[in-house]
């Protein structure tokens, strides 16, 4: 099969996967905003929050396997396969230990549903384990289906368990139920690999891209929490617009997904330009589609509710469209095994918050405005070290 149809297939599967987690995961939060009565249903939302940050864990393993597997083909999985289960029980085991403050934190009631949410951790980490080891080998195909497959057991049984119970306790526990499920699936998938011990090196490089992956996360969900803070009667149109923001961040995924491993070959260039060219190209659809049709889909994603709404919607895509290559850059830096390309992405961080919280706060466009600064300092940082190590090397 010729290079680049193989590239479109690998590229087809990937997103088929990427799309079937995200519209899984949208499902389970209409159906429970139907079903669970407000404040079970503000529960929830605030249990799925602290489980999408318990997965930043799961997402270091997946890139740093990813480049090691990529980098050495011929090397055997089996140590990497320790490196997962070992930060797994690591995962689980505090998580196990923050029951009881994330119970009183988020005002949970039923104890049992933090129980869960620890529960689901350990193997949402494997999970990670074994996206890396398809992603590196690029045996994308698999990869696409693993991951839509994964997304269809957790939600599948959390939605299972929101309506046998109609609680938020009943949802957690088939996440977690699902999640074991998908990860004995992909244990299966990726060979049935056993653990063996790993170098010290193995973890700091795991180290190095969860806490990479943890400063793309705050990032990404970073400015809504400030318009949520400075601007609380405004924060629900915001979030409306944030909504773009995430559709143009998550729209390219597909592109990072199949240049990680290609960083770290002879075409590491070429795959970056490309990666990048492609993400400008499917971002600019969408920030040309907010300036055209800015009213119109504000009231799509939101609703009637928001239909004299003026607040601009093509800053929250160039904002997502931002995000996108910032994350191919600093994929490039973990690459390289540069360890002080991810400051670059906490000092975004700090700029905006300095930014919002000292001067722009007036407004909702004050405050997107401030993520757009951000991240577009970020990219063109991210650039200019990219280009510098191009000559250097």
């Amino acid at each position: 099969m010729p290079v680049q149809q193989r590239t479109g297939w690998h590229a087809l599967a990937v997103t088929a996967g990427v799309m079937a987690a995200n519209a899984s995961g949208y499902l389970l939060t209409v159906i429970a905003a139907r079903v669970l009565a407000p404040a079970a249903f503000g529960e929830l939302s605030a249990l799925l929050a602290v489980l999408l940050v318990g997965v930043v864990p799961a997402m270091g393993v997946q890139t740093a396997v990813a480049l090691r597997v990529a980098a050495h083909p011929g090397e055997p999985n089996a140590p990497l396969a320790g490196l997962g289960f070992v930060v797994a029980a690591v995962v689980a085991a505090l998580a196990g230990v923050a029951v009881p403050l994330v119970a009183h934190l988020l005002h949970v009631r039923d104890t049992g549903a933090v129980v869960w949410l620890a529960a689901a951790l350990a193997p949402l980490t494997l999970n990670g384990l074994w996206q890396g080891l398809l992603q590196g080998a690029q045996r994308f195909a698999r990869y696409g289906a693993f991951v839509s497959g994964d997304a269809v057991t957790r939600v599948g049984g959390a939605l299972a368990g929101l309506v046998a119970t109609g609680t938020s306790g009943g949802a957690m526990t088939g996440v977690a139920l699902g999640a074991t499920v998908s990860t004995c699936a992909g244990w299966a998938v990726c060979g049935r690999p056993m653990p063996a011990w790993f170098s010290g090196q193995r973890l700091g490089e795991a180290v190095h891209a969860a806490q990479a992956m943890l400063a793309v996360v705050v990032l990404i969900n970073l400015d809504l929490v400030l318009a949520r803070h400075v601007l609380p009667a405004a924060s629900g149109e915001y979030a409306v617009g944030a909504v773009l923001a995430k559709i143009a961040y998550w729209l390219p995924h597909a592109v990072a997904v199949l240049v990680l491993p290609r960083l770290t070959g002879a075409d590491r260039k070429r795959a970056m330009v490309a990666g990048l060219a492609v993400c400008a190209a499917l971002d600019g659809v969408v920030v040309l589609s907010a300036v055209l049709f800015g009213p119109e889909l504000f009231v799509l994603v939101g609703g009637q509710s928001y239909v004299d709404s003026v607040l601009p919607l093509w800053p929250f895509a160039v904002t997502g469209s931002l995000l996108a290559p910032a994350q191919i850059l600093l994929f490039g830096r973990i690459a390289d095994g540069d360890r002080r390309a991810t400051l670059l992405t906490w000092f975004a961080v700090a700029a905006e918050t300095v930014l919002v919280l000292g001067w722009l706060n007036d407004s909702p466009g004050q405050v997107i405005g401030a993520a757009v600064a951000a991240t577009g300092l970020l990219v063109a940082a991210g650039v200019l070290v990219e280009i510098r190590h191009g000559r250097t090397t």
